[in-house]
Parts: C-alpha cells; structure tokens; sequence
C-alpha cells in the first residue's frame, strides 16, 4: 500500500487513535473510544482495520538499555567491497543473527550500510567490531560514531490533522 492510500483512507478520528496508541499502546479499548470520541465497538473496528491494513504494524514495549545494563550506542558505517544485489543478500542475512544491532539500513552516499548498536561497553564493541562486524561478507572498511548523549530519541511519527 503506497503511503498516499494509507493518507487518504484515514479520517480524523484514525490518526488521533494512531496519535494516542503511539504515546500508551497499553490504553484500553475504553479509554481509547473516549479520548477519541467513539463508544467502545466502533474503535475497536478501527484499531482492527488499522492493524489488518498494516497502518498499525504492532506493539512493543519500550525499555530502557540502561537499566540493563547497554549503556553503550554506537552508530558504525559500512562499506562492502563490491555492491551488487548478491553482495547486499549475503551482509543483511549475515547482519541479522547479531543481536545486539538494533537497526540495520541500506544508505546512499559513502558508506553503504547504517548500523545502530546497543552494547554494554567499549570491550564488547571492540569484540564486536573486530570479531563479527569486519568478517561479515564483503566488509571493506567501517566508521564508528560512538554517542555521547542522546538529544532525542523517539519511535513517534507525527499524526498530521489528529
């Protein structure tokens, strides 16, 4: 679905729900309709069509890394030797059994790959660097930015006209 027939189909009443679910996805389905001005039955059909049409992809809740310890992150540019679709295939199905790399995005300009990483600390990066990041498929070189202090940080999109 194209982002503008997802824009269309949805009225004021769908992009204020999306508005509410983004700040408390555990709102129940009552408290929902009244903050929305709905009775019960029809905002639930609208959460529904909302999930059923991919609008609301799911639900998950948000932790802090540093209460668990990950008080490392570390964004890390890479670069593959070559690029071609067999080459791409072959880093992003290796990049996905690391876990602790939380995002993973093919970019234009002169890296080819965004990586976002939660780590504990300077020595598992450096394992994480030199043991796995370096011998995936392909990697030529890499450029790390480790974060000092987070400025914002936020999965909310805007709702416009909610």
């Amino acid at each position: 679905m194209s982002s503008q027939t997802a824009t269309r189909k949805l009225d004021r009443i769908d992009r204020r729900i999306l508005q509410t679910l983004q700040r408390d996805g555990r709102i129940s389905f009552t408290d929902l309709a009244d903050r929305v001005g709905l009775s019960t039955t029809p905002c639930i059909e609208r959460v529904r069509r909302l999930e059923r049409d991919g609008i609301i992809s799911g639900y998950h809740a948000s932790i802090n890394p540093h209460q668990l310890g990950y008080d490392l992150l570390v964004f890390v540019e890479i670069s593959l030797s070559y690029q071609s679709a067999d080459a791409f295939e072959r880093f992003s199905r290796a990049i996905e059994g690391l876990p602790y790399i939380l995002e993973c995005h093919l970019v234009s300009g002169d890296a080819d790959y965004l990586l976002k990483a939660r780590l504990e600390d300077m020595s598992q990066y450096r394992a994480l660097l030199g043991d796995l990041l370096l011998t995936l498929p392909g990697v030529k070189n890499s450029k790390s930015y480790i974060v000092m202090e987070t400025v914002k940080e936020s999965m909310q999109l805007p709702i416009q006209g909610a």
